[in-house]
Formats: structure tokens, C-alpha cells, sequence
């Protein structure tokens, strides 16, 4: 589960890094930069969940992490370089960061089974 939760954390810190690197800097919508980047702010909020194993937290970033993967989607189709390489690498971070989580929510489901299972059965 550590591995999870390095990976889950790793690629929500690259994803908001990416997000405002990207709109300020990188590509931007507007030259100096654009209000886009604080479509990063939703990225903060689990970030103190995710460091602390907070299953809930693990479960709707999980959700969460769609919006990105689609917003990587639509701008990997339709920018123009560097933008569509940026909205690809967005959405490698979105993958990564699903299936970080969704591994630590059943790797943590199968422990709590195995624990109330696990119990002494009479004396």
C-alpha cells in the first residue's frame, strides 16, 4: 500500500504542477499567462487526505481525476503544439493517478476483509 500511496500522491503533485506550468508558462491561452490555471485549486483539496490514507479521499479523487483526463482529452485533439503534448502528458497523470488509487482502495478492502476473517473462531 506505500507504493500506492507514493504513486497516487507523486502524480497528483505532477498533475498540479503540470496544470500550472502549462497555463502560465508553457502554452498558455493567452500570452503572460491565463486564469486557467487555477482550475488546479480542485487538484489541492486531497491532497492532505491522500498523505493521510483517508480511504474516502482515495475513493473520489479517484472520480475527480476524470474531469482532468477528459479536459487532456479534448485539448490533446484539438491544440496545437505544445499544448496537445502537454494535454497528453496530463493525461498519462490522470491514468496513473486512477489506478493509484483504485489499487490502494482494493489493496485496503482486501486487508479489512482479511483482518475480520482472520479472527480466533472459539476457545
Amino acid at each position: 500500500m506505500r507504493a500506492t500511496r507514493v504513486v497516487a500522491v507523486a502524480s497528483l503533485l505532477g498533475l498540479i504542477a503540470l496544470g500550472l506550468a502549462w497555463e502560465l508558462w508553457l502554452a498558455p491561452l493567452r500570452p503572460g499567462g491565463s486564469w486557467l490555471a487555477l482550475k488546479v485549486l480542485p487538484l489541492l483539496l486531497p491532497l492532505g487526505g491522500l498523505l493521510r490514507l483517508r480511504m474516502y479521499t482515495y475513493r473520489w479523487t479517484a472520480l475527480l481525476v476524470w474531469l482532468y483526463f477528459v479536459e487532456g482529452v479534448v485539448r490533446a485533439s484539438g491544440d496545437a503544439p505544445p499544448g496537445n503534448q502537454l494535454a497528453w502528458a496530463q493525461i498519462a497523470l490522470c491514468l496513473l493517478l486512477f489506478n493509484a488509487c483504485a489499487l490502494h482502495v482494493r489493496l485496503r478492502q482486501r486487508q479489512a476483509r482479511a483482518g475480520t476473517t482472520a479472527a480466533p473462531s472459539g476457545a
